[in-house]
């Protein structure tokens, strides 16, 4: 079997596998002045052409560093249908036709993979998804190197795009899987074309959609507050089970954890487990009662605030100091990730565990090896979000990918099927609803635990 890999993006750095022109007479039809904002997408389109024929037309757009610049000139070839025709050499020589590849079953061919997102620089949602779309890339790249091909296909689906009109290229029908969309109005038009077409739809982020409970289809990667509520309850739950917990009152108007904090106080009581609750500006003496002296203490505040965190490692701190052979653990938000590195101390003092469904290690050598290909590739440093989303797009293209290599049509994207472990978003889904009739939801959690011997370790559930 022949592995081929055909990349393609907007203004940044790809590597492109296109397939060579046998003949030609005349190589472009015009040379064209690149404008403000234009990109390689919307000049293909305005000038009916595909991104493949202009950047074949262009070499210089497969060089590492190559961007679309104002008052750059380049070529603009024939379409398709306007081709000039080569004269027929004396003896031509009658090739085969070349085979027509089904999807009959994709664990025999490559994965035809389409991105659906907004690939452009013009807005924030754009630079992630474009940074995004450079990890799926890669991950095609690295799943290359293991034999397993993939043909993949994007389109710069902007949030003012009718994806209608997406949805017409013929190249749309023949995917395996559709990554996308970003925006909650494209989901119906494009779950309905996946059902015609057969066609898994893995949607990355914070959509809410009721297609997920009646598509199987579709798999979501996104989850809810509520759903992560119930999920860091159940395994907080597990973890601290034989622990006192103690919940203080961080007398914060603004937080919404009082979602976690009740909850959490509705199971322990189900499960007749006692617990305390104090105040954040109680007095010692009243704020030490609270602590069991024959226990692990976990205290739980009902704030994700930076500035009451640092108020509660001060009043921990003074109470360790008179009585220092309390144990005490906390558990926190996704938030406190953010705040590492100017509360990495306390974080390992007071045995802090932070909930989240990804975390990119800054002591892994995988995360070295990552961000140093992508330096190399893009000629750029990632954006410095709490989740990278390169990362995101690497770890989701590489599980899925797999997946599809691995099952075809059978995969469910179960725990433990492809034996990935993500670099920083872990993957497993479950059925959303009905599980015959229903979509399929990531369901991974983790807890960050920063331990008292200052090592930094992953739990997965």
């Amino acid at each position: 079997m022949k592995y081929f890999l055909r990349y393609f993006l907007l203004s940044a750095v790809l590597c492109f596998a296109a397939e060579t022109a046998l003949a030609q007479v005349q190589t472009y039809k015009e040379l064209h002045k690149v404008k403000r904002k234009e990109t390689i997408f919307g000049i293909a389109r305005d000038n009916g052409v595909t991104v493949e024929e202009l950047i074949k037309a262009n070499p210089d757009m497969n060089t590492p560093g190559y961007e679309l610049k104002k008052g750059d000139y380049i070529r603009i070839p024939f379409p398709a249908s306007e081709q000039p025709q080569a004269e027929p050499a004396a003896q031509p020589i009658e090739m085969p036709a070349k085979p027509q590849v089904t999807k009959t079953d994709v664990r025999s061919r490559e994965v035809r993979v389409g991105v659906m997102l907004p690939l452009h620089t013009d807005n924030g949602d754009g630079k992630r998804m474009l940074e995004y779309y450079r990890g799926v890339l890669m991950a095609c790249d690295s799943l290359r190197a293991n034999g397993i091909s993939t043909d993949v296909r994007a389109w710069n689906v902007a949030e003012d795009s009718k994806i209608e009109t997406f949805l017409q290229d013929e190249h749309a029908a023949d995917r395996d899987v559709i990554i996308g969309p970003l925006y909650s109005k494209m989901v119906k038009p494009l779950s309905d074309f996946a059902t015609a077409h057969d066609i898994r739809l893995l949607i990355p982020f914070s959509i809410t959609t009721m297609e997920l409970y009646s598509n199987p289809r579709l798999f979501q990667v996104y989850q809810s507050s509520v759903t992560l509520n119930e999920s860091y309850v159940n395994r907080y739950m597990e973890r601290f089970k034989d622990c006192h917990t103690i919940i203080i009152n961080c007398n914060d108007t603004t937080s919404t954890k009082g979602l976690f904090t009740a909850s959490l106080r509705r199971r322990l009581e189900a499960a007749g487990i006692k617990y305390s609750i104090t105040n954040l500006r109680s007095s010692e003496s009243m704020f030490q009662k609270s602590f069991s002296t024959t226990q692990r203490n976990v205290v739980v505040l009902n704030t994700g605030r930076q500035s009451e965190l640092n108020v509660a490692f001060a009043k921990l701190g003074g109470l360790l100091v008179t009585n220092p052979k309390l144990q005490i653990s906390m558990f926190g938000y996704t938030e406190w990730l953010g705040y590492t590195r100017n509360n990495i101390d306390n974080f390992y003092r007071f045995d802090v565990h932070i909930p989240s469904t990804y975390y990119l290690s800054p002591l892994s050598p995988r995360t070295d090896r990552f961000k140093l290909k992508y330096r190399w590739n893009f000629h750029q440093e990632l954006q410095n979000y709490p989740q990278r989303f390169a990362v995101a797009g690497f770890d989701h293209a590489y599980f899925f990918l797999k997946g599809l290599h691995m099952y075809g049509s059978q995969f469910t994207g179960a725990s433990g099927l492809v034996g990935y472990p993500a670099i920083q978003t872990p993957l497993h889904f479950e059925p959303a609803g009905d599980g015959a009739t229903s979509g399929r939801q990531n369901r991974a959690v983790l807890f960050v635990h920063y331990t008292n011997e200052h090592r930094i370790e992953t739990v997965n559930f």
